[in-house]
């Protein structure tokens, strides 16, 4: 009795399995091997993006920026954005050519309304490991348009090897510092001079060598300004002196003239008592303000 009931249930289970799939069809986006292209999109020492093309449905893609810490992020971009809330699986496969080779679970990926889903550093680095390997990481999710379709996009391995290579070797040699690090950086004088302290010089290389590398940054302004001691129009000319040497250091090094602004505004806008060494030394100052487009 006992077998003949679980042989009743196993039919059940099996005719439910076949109805399922009868109802529900499955769309699956993958470039092929004679198709599949991977690119290094960007590649400079501000910005790194590795490049998929996925027929049909988008590109896949992988950044890096300059920063003080190693970052990373992959991005999704969809032809038809989500219309809805929910969850895609991102599952690590092997390609047809390596049958037998289990698959596993790498993340879930959030999707968001109307938005292109992204997933983090540790998780896009390890897609990139399975890459490296010989796997494709893959999406599953249930289509937004359509409650009886399920959706599966891959990424190819085919033609991987040469642009991640590239990518990594951009990724290298990123600058250790991004754009926010020195967008409003402040440089301090030593007593009574337009010599910079030896921290705001280094600091001073690093806005030279940014703005030789960011072309699109069009405007930078720098605003001098003193302490209190010494007569007023002293101050004043002391501190257009100090804005100017940096507008002329910086068009020296082959930066662009017409982007830089400078003015001094003498004993305006103190930022410390004028009472003390320390708050003296704060006030005699440049300040460097970037804004990008």
């Amino acid at each position: 009795m006992k077998i003949i009931v679980m042989k009743k249930i196993i039919t059940l289970a099996i005719l439910s399995l076949f109805t399922l799939h009868s109802h529900a069809g499955i769309r699956q986006y993958r470039a092929d091997i004679e198709n599949s292209t991977w690119q290094l999109t960007d590649d400079s020492r501000l910005q790194c993006t590795l490049s998929h093309q996925i027929p049909r449905y988008g590109e896949a893609k992988f950044y890096s920026s300059a920063n003080r810490k190693m970052n990373m992020e992959f991005e999704l971009q969809m032809m038809r954005l989500p219309d809805s809330y929910s969850l895609a699986e991102v599952r690590s496969e092997a390609p047809n050519w390596r049958p037998g080779v289990a698959g596993r679970v790498l993340a879930d990926m959030k999707l968001h309304k109307q938005f292109s889903p992204s997933l983090p550093k540790k998780i896009a680095w390890n897609m990139l490991n399975e890459l490296d390997q010989g796997m494709s990481p893959t999406f599953y999710y249930n289509d937004w348009y359509s409650d009886n379709d399920k959706i599966t996009v891959g990424l190819s391995t085919a033609r991987f090897q040469k642009a991640y290579q590239a990518f990594v070797s951009c990724v290298g040699n990123l600058l250790d510092f991004s754009f926010d690090d020195i967008s409003y950086t402040v440089l301090n004088y030593q007593f009574g001079s337009d010599k910079l302290t030896k921290s705001s010089q280094k600091r001073m290389d690093m806005i030279v060598e940014y703005l030789s590398l960011d072309s699109e940054l069009e405007l930078v302004l720098i605003d001098g300004y003193s302490d209190s001691y010494g007569g007023r129009n002293t101050n004043l000319k002391m501190s257009e002196r100090r804005a100017n040497k940096v507008r002329e250091l910086i068009v020296s090094r082959g930066i662009d003239a017409s982007r830089i602004e400078a003015n001094g505004y003498g004993e305006k806008r103190h930022v410390a008592s004028n009472a003390t060494i320390i708050g003296r030394s704060k006030n005699r100052r440049v300040v460097i303000r970037m804004e990008q487009p």
